[in-house]
């Protein structure tokens, strides 16, 4: 009979504990939300170049902020910058942004990210204005490899793009349609030469000015 009345009483005691401190409950949803928030986050603020560097190219243009748009200026013939902010995982991640092009007739988006220990580069707009694809696979550029693909990219218009970088692939869609999926495990996967000063993450352009708004970065689950 003692023991049921000391359990009864704790238990009342408990319940008592539970319902008189709200706060902790509402505390634990916060930091639940604040960690759910810290695995999607805005790279661009729509108002400065905090966390950016401009990337000594040589030959650099201009890279600057209009109306929450990051325009980078055509160069002779690179202009880019390059992400110096807090560290971001290599992989199981997603990348997205909108991008156009503004003027010049090459690549008005070269969008290089980690994978694991390496890096590559998605290519839009190159080599005449019109292919799109990721470089290097093997050896072999965006214009030559199995992910070499042509658009007609019209001026001032945007275009909203996403890369995927998981264990086993890395994936790449152009608005709604797919423009690479390849299997990085079985591939040599780097950047071209001059394009490792812009490493981990960056974005460049080419004999071109390009824009840039709404680039997001998101941290995948394994079952995503």
């Amino acid at each position: 009979m003692l023991r049921w009345k000391i359990l009864t009483v704790l238990g009342i005691l408990t319940g008592f504990g539970l319902a008189a401190h709200p706060a902790h409950a509402e505390k634990d949803a916060k930091e639940e939300k604040s960690a759910k928030q810290q695995d999607s986050r805005l790279l661009f603020d729509g108002k400065s170049l905090k966390n950016w560097e401009v990337i000594d190219f040589g030959g650099q243009g201009d890279v600057r902020v209009e109306e929450g748009v990051l325009i980078v200026d055509r160069g002779e013939p690179l202009t880019g910058i390059v992400y110096k902010g807090p560290e971001l995982p290599k992989v199981n991640y997603e990348l997205s942004l909108e991008s156009q092009r503004r003027d010049g007739n090459d690549f008005f988006l070269g969008l290089t990210f980690p994978v694991k220990d390496t890096h590559c580069s998605l290519i839009l707009g190159g080599w005449g204005g019109g292919v799109a694809g990721l470089s290097s696979i093997d050896g072999f550029d965006a214009s030559e490899n199995e992910t070499t693909d042509y658009f007609s990219f019209e001026k001032d218009q945007w275009y909203k793009v996403r890369v995927r970088v998981t264990d086993d692939k890395i994936e790449a869609w152009l608005d709604d349609q797919q423009i690479a999926n390849v299997d990085h495990k079985e591939k040599k996967i780097d950047v071209r030469i001059e394009m490792e000063v812009a490493k981990p993450l960056s974005v460049c352009t080419f004999q071109t000015t390009g824009g840039l708004r709404h680039f997001r970065f998101e941290n995948l689950t394994k079952t995503e």
